[in-house]
């Protein structure tokens, strides 16, 4: 996937006058990317789009005229982007009343040694960004790459299509099992297709 570069990002002024435009655009591009693993847990698949949006939104929101510091957030989120081969999400684990989400984050250590794409037959262990990772707690939001094992366009739409793509949760304090089909899948499967 082509990552974002310095000349398709727009200056915050011109982006503020864009931004009623384009956010319910990426909206709805992040809503038919989001994937509900359990009441708790949600995963949003990021692509070209996505990552575009989350610098346009930093260089809003910190005013950043600087080049320098927009080339460091395009370096920082250019990171979710997917390599060939993978799909990539953000991980949101999210608890509504602030004492229950410290109780579950404290209960979740060790999540990332618990999460996995399944695939057919098949079960991939996802791949956290190990500078997320504490001992004493995990973080709310996290970075997750799933390898697919050579998985192209058409074979995953079919894996898909029968039901045969999942994400598993089989941590002691969290058992979850959503599919990947219909629209989230064909959203998944362009990305392999690398337009």
């Amino acid at each position: 996937m082509k990552p974002v570069t310095l000349k398709e990002i727009l200056p915050f002024e011109r982006y503020e006058i864009l931004r009623p435009r384009l956010r319910p655009l990426i909206i709805a591009e992040k809503e038919r990317r989001r994937l509900a693993v359990g009441p708790h847990l949600t995963l949003l698949f990021e692509n070209g789009q996505t990552v575009w949006y989350q610098v346009e939104e930093m260089v809003r929101s910190e005013r950043i005229s600087d080049e320098d510091a927009i080339r460091h957030e395009i370096d920082t989120y250019n990171e979710l982007l997917p390599r060939p081969g993978e799909l990539t999400a953000t991980m949101l684990l999210e608890y509504a009343d602030e004492a229950q989400r410290d109780v579950a984050l404290r209960g979740l250590v060790g999540l990332e040694r618990h999460f996995w794409i399944r695939i057919g037959d098949r079960r991939e262990p996802a791949r956290f960004d190990n500078r997320q990772i504490a001992t004493d707690r995990v973080s709310a939001v996290q970075f997750v790459r799933f390898p697919l094992g050579g998985l192209d366009h058409d074979d995953f739409l079919k894996f898909a299509d029968d039901g045969k793509i999942a994400i598993e949760v089989d941590h002691p304090q969290l058992t979850e099992r959503a599919l990947i089909t219909g629209p989230i899948a064909k959203a998944l499967a362009t990305d392999l297709s690398g337009v």
